[in-house]
């Protein structure tokens, strides 16, 4: 009888959280998606938001401006003001300034093994335990510089990403215009 009450009790829990599922489901926001898969994915804050998708969605409901974005560069802020049908602006200073991808990398030898660095990263790139060496997964590290302010020691140092083919990209073409005395524009 208590296994039958038990089954019973399962299926109608089963149905309601069914129901509960399909009548309460929350549809996200498509536009909010586009954003997000056009920013970097650092997750460094410089936007002044904790992470990409809380500012793509500042972006998709009008919080934020498109210029916010270092990592993002220019490239970034130009497939931004495309999908959303904006002017280009240049690059918020307050933000910071478009530098070079980089990824982080540990002097193993003065590595104290505190963690710090573990702690402040956000997307996890930084392998190792207290008071043993650590080290950076360079595939993994988006190059946000979060981990250089904590560490005790000085042992994080950030260095420019190789190009190799899989890093390479297409330099967006700068032509040039030359303005001639008397003619219209």
């Amino acid at each position: 009888m208590a296994i039958l009450a038990l089954a019973l009790l399962a299926v109608v829990f089963g149905a309601v959280l069914g129901y509960a599922a399909v009548r309460f489901r929350v549809e996200g926001d498509p536009l909010v998606d586009k954003i997000d898969a056009i920013l970097p994915q650092t997750q460094c804050g410089q936007c002044t938001y904790p992470g990409c998708r809380p500012y793509a969605t500042a972006i998709a409901h009008g919080e934020a401006d498109i210029n916010q974005c270092p990592p993002g560069g220019e490239a970034g802020i130009r497939a931004l003001a495309e999908l959303l049908g904006r002017e280009p602006k240049p690059l918020n200073p307050e933000n910071g300034a478009e530098k070079p991808k980089s990824v982080a990398v540990i002097d193993e030898k003065i590595c104290i093994g505190c963690t710090l660095c573990i702690q402040a990263c956000p997307v996890d790139a930084i392998l190792g335990a207290a008071k043993l060496m650590h080290t950076v997964i360079a595939a993994e590290c988006t190059g946000c510089e979060l981990c250089i302010p904590p560490c005790p020691v000085n042992c994080i140092v950030m260095l420019p990403l190789k190009m190799d083919p899989a890093t390479w990209k297409w330099p967006y073409p700068q032509i040039p215009v030359k303005h001639i005395a008397g003619a219209h524009p």
